[in-house]
């Protein structure tokens, strides 16, 4: 039997920590797979009445109390563009959005997932930023993928697959090899060749250390 301590941990980023990020949250943790979530971005924007008339709150602010604030505001509107149910779904997977620049007190992830170029180098820059003390290095995956809710469940359905692969494979090493940290970097060169082939989607990857 394998270790229970073998398998990885997860962290997928978007920008807000409401969409793309929450999906795959979700889907991830139906899937049994050991995972967080995170935003990068200032505050937290939803889209208001008007393109330039956005919902922002801090990161922090319970997905419920946002909830009830849209509801407040013009219920029928955030029920047809899918925010209340949105809201609603992340209520069932944690408390609250949080930022990735905040969370060096989470501990270490395994791999990093980001959904957007631009997300995935301020994760990039946040963690070149950190001063190395462990030395042990950590994949940051970025799949772009739009942020509306129909796109969002499809790269969360395709981020399952990629994770599972992943920790499976890792799982393997481990038990077949008796590898060493650092073994896994080749597994997971592979696996993105593979997607991308399969999927038909360009993955960009890099590698940072804690």
């Amino acid at each position: 039997m394998v270790a229970e301590g073998k398998r990885w941990r997860f962290a997928m980023v978007c920008s807000s920590n409401m969409n793309r990020s929450m999906e795959a949250h979700s889907q991830l943790g139906r899937a049994g797979l050991d995972v967080e979530s995170y935003g990068t971005g200032t505050h937290v924007k939803l889209p208001g009445p008007s393109l330039h008339e956005p919902n922002v709150y801090d990161f922090g602010t319970p997905y419920g109390a946002i909830y009830e604030d849209l509801r407040r505001k013009d219920p029928d509107l955030y029920k047809r563009n899918g925010l209340l149910p949105m809201l609603k779904r992340n209520t069932s997977v944690k408390l609250a959005p949080q930022r990735w620049q905040d969370n060096a007190g989470d501990g270490i992830f395994d791999m990093i997932m980001t959904f957007e170029e631009r997300v995935f180098d301020l994760v990039v820059e946040d963690m070149n930023n950190r001063e190395p003390k462990l030395m042990k290095s950590v994949p940051i995956i970025n799949m772009d993928v739009k942020d509306n809710h129909e796109e969002a469940g499809v790269g969360a359905k395709l981020a399952v697959e990629l994770c599972q692969k992943v920790d499976y494979h890792v799982i393997q090493l481990f038990w077949l090899l008796e590898a060493i940290d650092g073994d896994w970097e080749e597994i997971i060169d592979d696996l993105i060749t593979g997607f991308e082939k399969q999927h038909k989607r360009r993955l960009a990857y890099s590698i940072a250390f804690y």
